[in-house]
């Protein structure tokens, strides 16, 4: 009869264990897949609150912009840059934008402000918006109106169809001053761009700041951050000096050192975890020993080699870890599809302190293929290591003594 076949039966001549065994395996399996893939989708819902709602995955840049926010830092975008931009693998859609700083004032209140200026389509497409509309309605191309934040409106006593004064500097000095209709209102997740951010047609913008055809930045997005490192090669080729490219991890270095804490404490706990599988499986295989001690010895009497009764047992083993970590990824996959399509809603007093983060108050999932090839090749180290002990207790045994025991 083949080894494998021997080892298949003697797993079953003790089904509780083999079943508790296994059941080890199988909530391991489950709890380290889904804390990865809740982690991992929280990071992803985290970088998308940056890149989908102001940064986007890349952005081009004038390249003393980003450490001299100043509206003489801007360049000029020609059609054909901007077509290979586009033509770009994995580049889903870019968006020009004139951002500077201005006094917005209604009546006596004034309060300092960003201001935007966008291409109405082109923005709609890449932070979508035109969703965060409360009041009012989104800009249409050359329309005059304005967009603001519901907190700034609130602090300026203005609403859609009130009159917003902007005071500012434009380009190379010059004043910049203009008087615009409130067209919307929006409310971001994010609290902090509601307090400040004030949006306008490009072109008003432009002459706003008296800065005709000039950006600050192009805003570039993929379909997500794992497309990123490959568009953000094909851009650096087409991208020379006095331009430069910034991806949203070096514009968002905070958010990059939070994750990486994150998911330095996420291993630590999984590790823990994985120690209790190990110690789970450990525990069978050393009673499984314990029990058949005797029998081994018999067996090696009667002339069975000592290699081939090691090879059984590892085997054993492997079909008991098989079964927990097939049905673990069969359960996991089945839990995390259910999470994915439905995130779990944070309420109350913890939705504000995500708010007040920055972040969307949402427990994200991920189905990325690590999150449950990782778990299944760690037990499977954790196998192979724990299989050493019947094997080396086999290769040692002592058969009088054995057989007196």
């Amino acid at each position: 009869m083949k080894s494998p076949v021997i080892a298949w039966r003697n797993i079953w001549r003790n089904k509780r264990r083999t079943l508790i065994t296994a059941a080890s395996v199988f909530f391991g399996v489950i709890f380290a897949a889904v804390m990865s893939s809740m982690q991992e989708g929280s990071y992803s819902k985290m970088i998308d609150n940056v890149v989908k709602f102001y940064s986007g995955y890349l952005q081009v840049q004038q390249e003393d912009y980003w450490e001299n926010k100043t509206i003489n830092n801007t360049f000029v975008l020609s059609d054909s840059l901007s077509g290979a931009i586009a033509r770009i693998p994995g580049v889903t859609a870019t968006a020009p934008r004139l951002e500077s700083f201005a006094l917005a004032s209604s009546d006596e209140l004034t309060k300092g402000a960003v201001v935007i200026g966008i291409d109405p389509e082109a923005e709609h497409r890449v932070t979508n918006l035109e969703r965060w509309i409360i009041r009012g309605r989104y800009l249409h191309p050359g329309d005059s109106g304005i967009l603001m934040g519901d907190e700034l409106a609130s602090y300026l006593h203005v609403d859609v169809g009130d009159t917003l004064v902007l005071l500012g500097m434009g380009y190379h000095g010059v004043s910049a001053a203009g008087k615009y209709p409130v067209a919307g209102i929006f409310r971001y997740p994010m609290p902090q761009f509601n307090r400040q951010f004030i949006y306008l047609d490009l072109k008003q913008a432009q002459e706003l700041y008296w800065a005709p055809h000039r950006i600050t930045s192009l805003v570039v997005m993929v379909r997500d951050h794992y497309q990123m490192p490959a568009a953000r090669q094909a851009l650096d080729t087409l991208i020379h000096p006095p331009l430069r490219v910034m991806s949203w991890d070096e514009m968002q270095p905070e958010l990059v050192q939070l994750i990486a804490s994150d998911r330095l404490g996420g291993k630590i706990f999984k590790a823990i975890l994985y120690v209790i599988i190990a110690f789970g499986i450990l525990g069978t295989v050393i009673m499984m020993f314990a029990e058949r001690r005797r029998e081994l010895a018999v067996m090696i009497a009667i002339g069975t080699q000592k290699r081939l009764l090691a090879w059984i047992l590892f085997l054993e083993i492997v079909f008991i870890a098989l079964l927990g970590v097939i049905t673990g990824l069969a359960g996991s996959v089945a839990v995390n599809t259910w999470f994915y399509h439905h995130p779990i809603r944070v309420a109350g007093e913890a939705a504000k302190a995500f708010t007040d983060m920055g972040i969307e108050p949402v427990y994200a999932f991920s189905l990325m293929p690590s999150v449950f090839y990782n778990q299944v090749i760690t037990v499977f180290i954790l196998v192979m290591l724990v299989s050493l002990y019947p094997m080396i207790k086999t290769a040692c045994l002592k058969v009088p003594q054995a057989l007196r025991g």
